[in-house]
């Protein structure tokens, strides 16, 4: 296991953990390569901001690891390293927490290929943001998938899973960890008897793709459900840019909220209740309790800030499709 010779590919605090974690298995990276916390991606005319972004370089520097930085950009993408990756005569590429595809030109230049972990049981949930996703439609289980990368999305053979549970209470933070966690014991199973890797080809008519989502995918439309918005809610928190709505032209991030067992009969969707000196906003079926909320200053909670600021029978505003 420790004479494995590898690249580290990484941008995030799971690449940051997951790399620590090989370093103290005595598995030390020929070189590093992560993406600056702003940086160009397809599908934004603009830069985007990685909200989990670890720096690698620091790891980098303390344990005498080469350190390359990679954009979109002409020169900085990873083609432009190609030389360099040969150079080092590695037999395995690891991807993890990663934004760009790895070109095949590269792939092919080590022994065993890249290999990525996603964050889903694939084939499901191939794609962007894959335990967002998962919380958001509901799932009770998700898990993650070590593979060998392909030409396409997640589509490469699969070499390892581990399943775990999405709890009713979970948010994303706790799924998150659940994630990292399963992926150290795969990569400490795995690794350790690389020679002996059974590579299972996917199912591709089966794939789900699922898109990125963009920090305006987190506004709330009151007209759902309540459980889909408390879904909603729990997906993207911290350290997510968090779900959100606008309240007498203030955006208020909503850190954490509950399901309550009133029906609603009466209320417009979005609509502010004092029930039982509670304030309560109505949904399409039920009532959500809303716990800390963040109006870009200040973080409140939500029956504080309704009193405060007597907000019964006020309305947050209706998502605009």
């Amino acid at each position: 296991m420790d004479k494995l010779s590898f690249a580290f590919l990484g941008a995030t605090n799971y690449s940051k953990e997951l790399l620590l974690f090989l370093i103290n298995k005595r598995l030390i990276p020929k070189a590093i390569f992560s993406i600056p916390e702003e940086f160009n991606i397809s599908y934004s005319e603009k830069k985007v901001k990685n909200t989990n972004y670890a720096n690698l370089k620091d790891i980098a520097n303390e344990y005498d690891i080469p350190y390359y930085e990679i954009d979109s950009v002409e020169g900085k993408k990873i083609k432009s390293y190609e030389q360099i990756i040969k150079k080092l005569n590695l037999d395995l590429i690891l991807v993890l927490g990663w934004y760009y595809v790895i070109p095949q030109s590269i792939r092919e230049l080590v022994k065993y290929g890249a290999w990525g972990i996603h964050a889903s049981l694939l084939p499901k949930y191939a794609g962007g943001a894959p335990l967002s996703w998962a919380i958001i439609n509901g799932e009770k289980e998700t898990g993650i998938t070590l593979f060998r990368m392909e030409n396409g999305v997640d589509n490469g053979d699969i070499i390892a899973q581990k399943s775990f549970s999405i709890e009713f209470e979970d948010s994303i933070k706790e799924v998150y960890e659940k994630a990292t966690t399963a992926s150290k014991n795969i990569l400490d199973k795995v690794l350790s008897d690389i020679d002996n890797t059974i590579f299972t080809p996917q199912d591709k008519s089966k794939i789900e793709i699922y898109p990125q989502r963009k920090p305006e995918d987190g506004e709330i439309d009151w007209n759902q459900n309540s459980q889909k918005i408390y879904d909603n809610i729990r997906a993207q928190t911290s350290p997510y840019p968090c779900a959100f709505s606008t309240l007498n032209n203030i955006k208020l991030k909503i850190i954490n909220s509950k399901v309550t067992e009133q029906n609603n009969h009466k209320y417009k969707a979005g609509e502010i209740i004092n029930i039982n000196d509670r304030a309560l906003v109505a949904t399409k079926d039920k009532f959500i309790e809303l716990g800390v909320i963040d109006d870009g200053e200040k973080q409140y909670q939500f029956q504080d800030y309704a009193r405060t600021k007597n907000l019964w029978g006020g309305s947050f505003e209706s998502k605009k499709s």
